[in-house]
Order: C-alpha cells, then sequence, then structure tokens
C-alpha cells in the first residue's frame, strides 16, 4: 500500500477533482481520496492497497496537473495508536489500569 499528499497553491475558486482524473487514480490502485485545505493550499492525499510508489507523480499529474508550485509529501512512518498499556490492558484518563 502506498499513500501521498499532493500540495498544491489555489485560486479563489474551490479544488475539484474531474471525472478523469478520478478515473486515472482508480486505474493506479488509489482506493481513498482526502481533500484539505486552507485559504491559500490545497492538499489531497491519496491511498490505497494496489497503489504502487512508483506511480506517486503520475498520480500528483492527475490531480495537480502542471500546476506551478505543486509539490508531494511521502509518508516517511505510519503507525496505529492504541489505548493498551505494555501488559495489554487499557489505561483510563489518569494513566491507571483497569
Amino acid at each position: 500500500m502506498a499513500m501521498v499528499a499532493v500540495l498544491f497553491p489555489i485560486s479563489d475558486s474551490e479544488p475539484k477533482l474531474e471525472a478523469a482524473a478520478l478515473e486515472e487514480l482508480a486505474s493506479l490502485g488509489i482506493t481513498s481520496v482526502a481533500l484539505l485545505r486552507d485559504s491559500s493550499v490545497a492538499g489531497l492525499v491519496l491511498e490505497g492497497w494496489a497503489f504502487d510508489a512508483r506511480d506517486v507523480e503520475r498520480a500528483a499529474r492527475a490531480v495537480a496537473g502542471t500546476r506551478d508550485g505543486a509539490r508531494t509529501l511521502r509518508p516517511i512512518a505510519q503507525m496505529s495508536v492504541s489505548t493498551a498499556d505494555a501488559h495489554g490492558g487499557r489505561t483510563d484518563a489518569k494513566g491507571e489500569g483497569q
């Protein structure tokens, strides 16, 4: 499974994904897309079980085109977070095992 974030500057209009871009993402094995933005930058988090890290640039072009300033961020670590303590029990808000 691969994941990538594509960041690009936006104009006053809302960023949107065209049908052709979604078809390209699906053909690359991407099954999940999250769209994020603030007032000047939009970001898409793309991931999928069949998505290959060798296709990151192709996926970025599908969503950002040739926009100047588009950047891709690749994960350097991914982990799960749990409330279980080291002994397999749960920990309450005070840090006491239950």
